[in-house]
């Protein structure tokens, strides 16, 4: 295929053949044979949704077969390699046994983007070696409340802080298109931490100076580094859907800031458009979508987007446009040239999850922890102190990994997180006379120097992370397409309150009961975002924030015991109540702890 070109490519193509390349259904939801019946361009696993017994091989032969599929040129069809995307966000978090990073608050926290671009290598490598092409990463949201369910997606609420982060990852990530690289998605175009209130999903009400200073910004480095895909964001700006605004994904996008890759819907991100199906596909189309990640409803997409041109509603100019950015991309990657799947150099690597990446994910949890508190000398814990180690989050690697962990919404408990460490193996380790005591009763008749507590949320993902009272919300909806005052269901949230103690009291009652006996209390929060801890952060001597570490829990004990430095420094402001959402610009900046607050020892 070495004359082959995009442009010639194109010219080939029917119809059929071109809205197939528009189209994403999911794993579950095609076979191979109809990936070669109806010309597939792209396939993604959801969260959850796995091959097999969900190990690397399992992962390299399911995308071998969708890969010849598509290879096939049996009657009149085109070889065009299909492109397959997972939610990779931190870590190749969708297999079994890899090695799971900090969620992005907690890199954050670490500034380090030199860091941030090996964290995107190792996790590169990791896709490959399970046949994977493509990943919906990097995050570039600028959360603005931290009552949004993805707060931990993003790595502060301040615009240059992410925007610092985002060409090195994607450098990282897509190796300058070379073998050692995947393609990377930037999302979600955008404002999707803006939105009214936190609420996932909602309007984000602000100006467009203020869009493009605070939201916009961090696009504009992961342009820069060449990022192959950005995908469409379901939240509204001032009332319009992005996912059928052309202002923002054509003439924004695509003109103002020169984005040259292809545009992704998000997870049938068009249905919320219009009450009519196919009209939602129109009003997606025109505005600048590409590809249709539409995982059930594939089949009517295609029939959809074919009667859309016969009538003239979506140009085949369009059509044309979308294909031709696919297939450049495609071509950009290298995937016209490469071996099938199975016959590629990282796939099936034992790399994936070795002790080399863990390394550098044991490395990013030590950079990441805040020390909020340390009184009286609590902290640096020495190694042959008698040691409680006790609550829900001490011995438990699924809720230390949080949301996208092997399931959508994360897991609890030890066994579906193969490898690493948890907060306790790593103290344990290390310190001989420490015992594991969950809700701190051996604190009871055991004499111990010191406690250490080990609270947080458990795992969440999206919606469900929500902050935020359980009734159906109103959308805004102004924009074509969009009935106003429609109401839209929402996902059940985690809790109403930012108060801990509120929401998890068996969290407090631990350190209470361990304080009662006179035993210094470090307390370690596991958490996707700034809690109002006041009552368990009073009853500590330390207080170590620890946001949500992934699957190398010794790194906590790394810091803990002093054998590294506490360097994390907060990404975000710390809210003193539950009423309260600190934002730098106010004209009162009063949260209980401001960005860039972070305590050192020594």
């Amino acid at each position: 295929m070495t004359d082959v070109t995009p442009e010639r490519l194109l010219a080939r193509m029917t119809l059929d053949q071109k809205v197939g390349q528009m189209t994403q259904p999911e794993r579950m939801h095609i076979t191979p044979d109809e990936v070669r019946q109806y010309h597939i361009g792209s396939v993604l696993s959801g969260g959850g949704s796995f091959p097999g017994d969900n190990r690397p091989a399992d992962w390299v032969a399911m995308n071998d077969a969708f890969w010849e599929a598509s290879m096939s040129e049996e009657d009149g069809g085109i070889a065009i390699p299909l492109l397959y995307g997972v939610d990779a966000i931190h870590g190749n978090n969708n297999v079994v046994g890899a090695t799971i990073f900090p969620h992005n608050i907690g890199l954050g926290a670490a500034r380090d983007p030199e860091l941030i671009e090996r964290i995107a290598a190792v996790t590169a490598k990791e896709i490959l070696a399970t046949g994977v092409d493509w990943t919906f990463a990097p995050t570039l949201a600028v959360v603005r409340n931290v009552r949004w369910g993805r707060t931990y997606e993003s790595y502060g609420e301040d615009a240059a802080v992410v925007a610092s982060y985002a060409g090195r990852f994607v450098t990282g990530l897509q190796a300058g298109y070379g073998p050692d690289g995947v393609l990377g998605c930037a999302k979600h175009w955008v404002g999707d931490g803006g939105t009214t209130d936190g609420i996932d999903q909602g309007d984000t009400d602000v100006s467009e100076e203020t869009l493009d200073a605070v939201h916009v910004n961090p696009y504009r480095p992961a342009i820069k580094a060449g990022v192959g895909a950005v995908m469409a964001s379901f939240n509204s700006w001032n009332g319009d859907k992005c996912h059928g605004s052309h202002y923002l994904l054509t003439t924004k996008l695509r003109e103002h800031l020169g984005f040259e890759g292809l545009i992704v819907s998000d997870w049938n991100g068009t249905d919320q458009l219009a009450a009519d199906f196919v009209e939602s596909i129109a009003l997606g189309a025109n505005a600048g979508i590409d590809l249709f990640m539409m995982p059930e409803k594939w089949k009517e997409l295609i029939e959809a987007l074919k009667q859309l041109v016969r009538d003239g509603i979506v140009p085949e100019d369009r059509i044309d446009d979308a294909v031709l950015r696919i297939l450049r991309v495609k071509f950009a990657m290298g995937l016209f040239h490469a071996p099938r799947p199975a016959d590629r150099p990282w796939s099936n690597s034992e790399t994936f999850g070795s002790a080399e990446h863990r390394a550098v994910a044991r490395e990013a949890v030590r950079k990441s922890l805040v020390l909020m508190k340390n009184e009286g000398a609590a902290l640096p814990l020495a190694r042959q102190a008698n040691i409680i180690v006790a609550g829900k989050n001490a011995h438990d690697r699924g809720h230390q990994c949080g949301g996208f962990t092997v399931a959508w919404q994360g897991q609890s408990g030890n066994e579906v997180i193969e490898g690493g460490t948890s907060i306790w193996e790593g103290i344990h380790a290390v310190a001989p006379h420490a015992v594991l005591s969950p809700d701190g009763s051996a604190c009871d008749d055991g004499n111990f120097d010191v406690a250490v507590v080990v609270i947080g949320e458990r795992p969440y993902a999206e919606g469900m992370g929500d902050i935020r009272g359980v009734e159906t919300v109103v959308e805004p909806g102004s924009g074509p397409g969009i009935v106003p005052g429609a109401p839209t269901e929402r996902l059940e949230p985690y809790a109403e309150s930012l108060e801990h103690a509120v929401n998890h009291p068996e969290d407090l009652a631990t350190i209470r009961r361990i304080a009662e006996k006179g035993i210094p209390i470090v307390t370690v929060l596991v958490s996707g975002r700034p809690l109002v801890v006041n009552p368990e952060m009073s009853a500590s001597d330390a207080f170590v924030a620890a946001w949500l570490p992934g699957s190398e829990g010794a790194g906590v004990a790394d810091v803990l015991f002093g054998d590294h430095a506490f360097r994390g420094r907060l990404s975000f402001s710390w809210p003193a109540s539950a009423d309260q959402n600190p934002s730098r610009e106010d004209a009162m900046y009063v949260p209980a702890f401001p960005v860039g607050y972070g305590l050192g020892i020594g």
